[in-house]
């Protein structure tokens, strides 16, 4: 018989931490915890693999299910002294989710379930305080109603409202005994008009109605928004954890929190969190009432006037410290803790890997290294590639003028400037239109993770540094301000007041996520400093890895912020970018229109000194690094004026008319034209253009080796081949012009000429290619084109249908296609070496930055990728990974 679910608590577990695709994160870390003798409430767990059976039978269980549930459950009982549903001495339970992967607030939680009209009696007998009693009642009946009998919460939220103005109170804390058992009965009655049934009273129907709505809610559109954004497949499926309730809203001597063992902000090694005196957990992160800082330390750096935990309950705090230490030790990574203080006695509820900003989970990984808690390897695997991206970005300029409106908490590092939107929904919609957005909510919920995946910033006027923004901020990336308690945000009116200052929807905010700012319009930013920890791990980093990585680039300026970043050459420099600055267009335009070769040479004469200054810079900057230079692909309409204005200024510098001009345009305009006249073909038809540039690169490679003493060894590139006989006759012109140059300076240097892999034609042919050809750089970016036939400009919407679909696992031109794309490389990887055994392999297209696409290109040997200058970090950490992931080591 299938073991469903297993139990946990005083000091033993049927699970282990090892366990967590079994159990899910928390069921697993719960286990542990237990084993470790630590103080977790008795529970057990039902497995992830009950809820694959759940969705793979029409939401049924098996039929063993019930039994071992009752078995568990007694399990606790016997363990906490207390019995389900019992009048005298009530066991109350929790039912939260638990997936593999954490998933904070996306599903769903039922507090102080077994509660009823005969229960709370005996919770009220054994606190000896009836406001306690009822006030657990009714959160019960409130979350019940809303997770697993699918009330909209504000119903609840307005009878709420409406009895505290009754009373005339502002807070609930001020509600008495009294007035939260007639919130009781409404509640019910709310419930029975909304469902036309009772309000469950027997608590084994509470509990099996709990667990069907966590398991549920895995299909929830929160749920699934999140695994998308996360890369979390529907198939992991989420465990449910039953646990004994302890209560940190008990009295005065009672207390819940939750904590990180270092701050998730910032890396720093210093205990950081919030607690509330008598308080639930939901209290803490809800925003409802303003959190205290757990340490001393915390309340200083954040100015608080509120008691911290270490002054109010310091032998308590001191249990909670050897804790951190002790976990954090066990599970050598910064862990995220949540506490109940019951009576003076403390009891923890979760640990799990905590969610950390970009900068932290740095400091972090180079920390424990240096503190011997885990290797260079462990540290190099801990990093997400993707999260380097936010610590490569500019921040605010100190020296910048600044209108700060208020402070609230930074809770998640970083700068964002972008236009106010109210609602998820009209974020979304704005960044859909090109627009970047501020993102301001009272506080967020579940509900707004698309909108807040889509906002530059995220900004509340409620909840602290662990509320739901902060934390999905963080693990974002994504700058967020919470708690800015001096900000008025009125949704319905679309305005953002703060002092005598109003902004409405569409006005310009700056967020700083480092220091808690908010600030008036757009504020310029500055780049970032890129030693320190960066430095260390890169270090660490380039020592481990195979794969060399270059940069895509054409401008000195991307040139220079590529060797910042540790570019080890270009590996694409995109000459058609070059001919559109104003100065050059018109003697292109002039090229393109001419009637005749001579015309066309007098052109390109004009266009020489420009193009090899351009190549004159780029070898200047790359001091020897070698340089890949991509002869012009685009086909030549895409130069072509288009307005009246441009038409007649073109036709006068190329005397003729603007009829002339557009006739011409007219015929060079293609109805394929990503299939057409382009590439090489444009150097077969017009070998004149591919000399310009040949004698271009040769003349600067020439004169940068002379006046800088380095040693260029310029890579030309044929683009869009796909014949043996198409290479050759280009190679042809380039060697002519080589030994032309040469000839007239008295200079040789070496050289490669060698082409771009992007046709499915040249991949198959690639042996043949390979017998002149030096090198390979696979285009991926039309290599994905031309397989798929799917055009990267017009698939985005039908590509979002074949993700949900699961025909796709990722987008084809984010990540490589490993199946189609990837094999035609490896084919042609292949084939080239077997031809030419020292052949150079690389890949330049958008997926050389892509983390998953590094690793694909470790497995087939390229020698190395090139991607953006901002993502040249990222690929070097994913070369990395990729090595230890090919050994077996660390994770990747």
């Amino acid at each position: 018989m299938a073991k469903w679910v297993y139990t946990f608590g005083d000091g033993q577990a049927e699970g282990r931490a090892d366990m967590k695709n079994l159990l899910g994160g928390k069921g697993a870390n719960l286990a542990e915890m237990a084993s470790l003798g630590l103080p977790v409430p008795a529970g057990f767990t039902i497995t992830t693999e009950l809820c694959t059976y759940f969705y793979d039978n029409g939401r049924t269980y098996p039929a063993e299910l019930e039994a071992q549930v009752d078995a568990a459950l007694a399990h606790v009982e016997q363990v906490m002294d207390a019995k389900f549903g019992d009048p005298d001495n009530p066991l109350l339970v929790s039912v939260r989710s638990g997936a593999r992967a954490s998933m904070p607030g996306m599903m769903d939680t039922v507090l102080n379930l077994g509660l009823n009209d005969t229960t709370v009696e005996g919770l009220i007998k054994r606190s000896e305080d009836a406001r306690f009693g009822y006030d657990s009642y009714r959160r019960f009946v409130q979350m019940y109603g809303n997770v697993v009998l699918g009330i909209e919460g504000s119903h609840f939220d307005q009878l709420l409202e409406e009895m505290k103005d009754d009373r005339g109170v502002d807070l609930d804390t001020e509600l008495k005994a009294e007035d939260w058992k007639e919130l009781v009965g409404a509640f019910k009655a709310l419930v029975e008009r909304e469902t036309g049934q009772p309000f469950p009273e027997t608590p084994k129907q509470q509990m099996w109605g709990a667990i069907g709505a966590v398991f549920g809610s895995w299909m929830n559109k929160r749920a699934i928004t999140y695994r998308k954004l996360h890369d979390i497949p529907a198939s992991w499926g989420t465990a449910v954890n039953v646990q004994a309730m302890v209560f940190g809203n008990m009295g005065d001597d009672c207390a819940t929190g939750v904590a990180f063992t270092r701050d998730p902000a910032t890396g720093e090694n210093a205990f950081y969190g919030e607690y509330l005196v008598n308080a639930q957990g939901e209290d803490v992160v809800a925003g409802i009432r303003t959190p205290q800082n757990i340490s001393l330390a915390g309340k200083a750096r954040n100015q608080s006037p509120l008691p911290a935990m270490e002054e109010v309950m310091p032998e308590l705090y001191r249990q909670l410290d050897g804790i951190r230490e002790r976990l954090e030790r066990h599970y050598t990574d910064m862990q995220d803790m949540e506490f109940t203080i019951q009576q003076n006695k403390l009891w923890m509820l979760q640990t799990r890997t905590g969610k950390r900003t970009s900068a932290a989970s740095l400091k972090i990984a180079v920390d424990m290294a240096r503190e011997g808690l885990i290797d260079q390897t462990t540290a190099i695997s801990r990093i997400d590639p993707a999260q380097l991206d936010q610590l490569l970005h500019p921040m605010l300029d100190p020296k910048a003028d600044k209108q700060v409106l208020t402070k609230g908490l930074p809770a998640s590092p970083g700068a964002a400037s972008g236009q106010i939107v109210f609602t998820a929904d009209e974020a979304e919609d704005w960044a859909k239109r090109g627009l970047k957005v501020i993102l301001a909510r009272v506080e967020t919920s579940p509900e707004d993770i698309g909108g807040m995946h889509v906002a530059e910033g995220i900004l509340t006027s409620r909840g602290g540094m662990t509320s739901h923004a902060a934390v999905v901020a963080r693990g974002m990336g994504t700058p967020c301000v919470a708690g800015a308690g001096g900000i008025r945000i009125d949704a319905s009116a679309k305005t953002l007041s703060v002092g005598g200052t109003v902004l409405k929807e569409g006005d310009t905010l700056t967020l700083d996520g480092a220091t808690g700012e908010v600030i008036a319009g757009e504020v310029p930013t500055i780049q970032p400093e890129l030693t320190g920890d960066f430095g260390t791990l890169m270090e660490w980093v380039d020592k481990i890895r195979r794969l060399k990585v270059r940069t895509n680039a054409e401008t000195p300026e991307d040139a220079r912020t590529a060797i910042k970043f540790g570019a080890q050459g270009i590996g694409l420099c995109r000459t058609e970018h070059m001919f559109f600055d104003p100065k050059r267009i018109t003697h292109m335009r002039q090229m393109i229109l001419a009637d005749s070769e001579a015309n066309r040479r007098a052109a390109l004469e004009h266009l020489l000194p420009y193009q090899r200054q351009d190549f004159v810079e780029l070898f200047t900057i790359m001091r020897g690094l070698p340089v890949t230079v991509r002869l012009l692909d685009p086909p030549l309409h895409e130069f072509l004026p288009h307005g009246d204005a441009e038409v007649a200024e073109v036709a006068q510098a190329a005397g003729t008319t603007p009829d002339e001009v557009r006739r011409a345009a007219a015929q060079l305009s293609e109805l394929n034209p990503m299939l057409g006249h382009r590439g090489c073909r444009l150097g077969i038809t017009y070998p004149e253009i591919y000399e310009m540039q040949a004698q271009a690169i040769f003349e600067a490679a020439i004169e940068v080796s002379k006046t800088d003493g380095e040693t260029v060894v310029p890579e030309i590139m044929i683009p869009l081949v796909g014949t043996q006989a198409e290479f050759d006759m280009m190679k042809a012109v380039i060697d002519q012009v080589a030994q032309k140059v040469f000839a007239a300076s008295g200079t040789t240097l070496t050289y490669q000429v060698g082409t771009m892999i992007e046709l499915p034609r040249a991949a198959l042919v690639a042996d043949a290619i390979a017998k002149n050809a030096e090198f390979f750089s696979f285009g991926t970016n039309d290599l994905t084109q031309t397989t798929l036939g799917m055009s990267r400009d017009d698939s985005g919407p039908f590509l979002e249908v074949y993700r949900d679909k699961g025909i796709y696992e990722k987008d084809p031109f984010a990540s490589i296609d490993v199946d189609g794309v990837g094999a035609l490389v490896e084919l042609a990887a292949e084939k080239g070496r077997k031809t030419r055994p020292d052949i150079k392999l690389g890949i330049c297209g958008e997926h050389g930055g892509d983390p998953a696409s590094v690793h694909f290109c470790e497995s087939v040997n390229l020698d190395y990728v090139s991607c953006s200058p901002y993502r040249v970090p990222i690929a070097r950490l994913a070369a990395a990974q990729a090595v230890l992931h090919s050994k077996g080591s660390g994770t990747a």
